[in-house]
């Protein structure tokens, strides 16, 4: 199957996948492209979506080992154990968050003039907190941890810093690693963004794509690597990424990294990057597991903690219960009401959402699936046909869902419960983002009946 990559008005890739892309102020003919041929086709897709994290067990032998070989395997599913009030709030409190006051602005922070009217032009006239806390630390090359979630501005308060810190010496690169495809793409896009008109080169590699044009990308030198911690083991392993070339290091969303599994790659990975390397590890909590990877591989580092209204006060949550026998026609039976105007419905497992978003197209419900087993290309139809409303519902694991990004859902339904509580605050956070009310419902088995 082919993956089609659309291009801006400048020429270059908005996915990103595949290309190693030059951000210059010459002329747009003289860029050069790497890793696609002129259409922008990616090429066909690896079946077996290593590298982005959502396939069954895998163990290697570590850095420089043989693939398969030995090793670790994926954490076994955690079991839910929930109290079923926990998911119960008719009455959400309508709480406005402090309005927060900038101690510095974008010039202050010592932003070239170009990029000042580069994030002008996008709209962005003001630090975010955590842009205003820790822009200065990253240019100053501290190690810094980032405590945010999604929607505070945290992929620009790392990228911003780190443009600059490679205008200033071009030969540093830095490694980018996210926890899936989406997020991984989400970031090269807005790298693209703040970029434009710079001699900035990047390559993005995630698995569910051809690996051989990131090859070919990688034997030119890419100021910005971003991928998931599978693929770039991979091509690590394969020798076509050298981490001793990495002189900065971002974890984006450590936590959920962590969650699916990924310690030993990422220690992998750090361990093979050399020690004076500075490490930006961003999360929205702070795991046993993240406290394990901050003591061993972060130096002296800064920490910024900036936490949004808490989700579950401000948005509508309850309970559905089913017997074992009508499950699927209680789901069907709320699908049918007109405030269901899009929706995300949350699985456990990937055969699951597959099955189920069948069920529903058989059913005259618009749906569409998203999961691991798909290929980066099937992914992104999906999340366009959702986006733009050709798709009423989108069927999704918590996996794939991570860096999914889509305006006004107006419910989310745990159609499986979620393995912990966390979890559950970041699906229902999908719905009520901003001053929208949303309404959040999670499926309970009814014992009595």
């Amino acid at each position: 199957m082919n993956n089609t990559t659309t291009t801006s008005r400048q020429g270059r890739s908005s996915s990103g996948t595949t290309e190693r892309r030059k951000f210059s102020q010459s002329k747009p003919q003289g860029r050069r492209f790497h890793g696609g041929n002129s259409s922008g086709n990616n090429g066909g897709n690896r079946g077996n979506n290593r590298g982005g994290g959502y396939g069954g067990n895998r163990g290697h032998g570590g850095y420089g080992g043989n693939r398969g070989g030995g090793g670790f395997a994926r954490k076994p599913r955690k079991m839910p154990t929930f109290n079923p009030s926990q998911f119960i709030n008719t009455h959400p409190v309508d709480t406005e968050e402090e309005a927060y006051t900038a101690k510095h602005s974008f010039k202050s922070l010592g932003l070239r003039p170009e990029l000042l009217k580069t994030i002008t032009k996008m709209g962005i006239n003001t630090p975010s907190p955590i842009q205003d806390q820790i822009i200065s630390k990253i240019r100053e090359k501290r190690d810094v941890i980032g405590i945010a979630e999604t929607g505070t501005g945290k992929t620009a308060a790392f990228l911003l810093p780190l443009i600059e810190n490679t205008l200033d010496e071009p030969k540093r690169q830095t490694l980018i690693l996210a926890p899936t495809r989406e997020l991984a793409i989400q970031i090269e896009k807005e790298l693209h963004d703040l970029s434009a008109g710079f001699r900035i080169y990047s390559v993005t590699c995630v698995g569910g794509t051809n690996i051989r044009p990131q090859i070919k990308a990688l034997n030119q030198f890419n100021h910005f690597v971003i991928g998931t911690p599978g693929r770039i083991l991979d091509l690590m392993q394969r020798r076509h990424f050298k981490p001793a070339m990495v002189t900065t290091v971002v974890l984006d969303e450590a936590d959920r990294m962590l969650d699916m599994g990924f310690i030993n790659d990422i220690k992998t990975i750090l361990t093979a990057t050399p020690k004076s390397r500075e490490t930006l590890l961003f999360s929205a909590t702070i795991s046993r597991a993240a406290e394990d990877l901050m003591q061993n591989f972060l130096r002296d580092p800064v920490m910024v903690s900036v936490k949004k209204k808490d989700v579950t006060n401000s948005i509508e949550q309850n309970v559905i219960t089913y017997s074992h026998n009508d499950k699927y026609e209680t789901l069907l039976a709320e699908l049918e009401k007109p405030e269901y105007k899009r929706v995300i419905v949350f699985g456990s497992m990937k055969h699951s959402v597959e099955k189920l978003a069948n069920q529903l197209c058989e059913s005259r419900v618009k749906a569409e699936s998203i999961h691991g087993n798909k290929s980066h290309g099937q992914r992104q139809r999906a999340l366009t046909k959702f986006k733009n409303g050709t798709a009423r519902v989108l069927v999704a694991t918590d996996v794939a869902a991570r860096g999914i990004h889509v305006d006004d859902i107006s419910h989310v339904i745990n159609y499986d419960l979620p393995n912990t509580f966390d979890d559950y605050v970041h699906r229902i956070g999908r719905t009520g983002r901003g001053s929208k009310r949303g309404k959040a419902l999670t499926f309970v088995p009814d014992n009595s009946r």
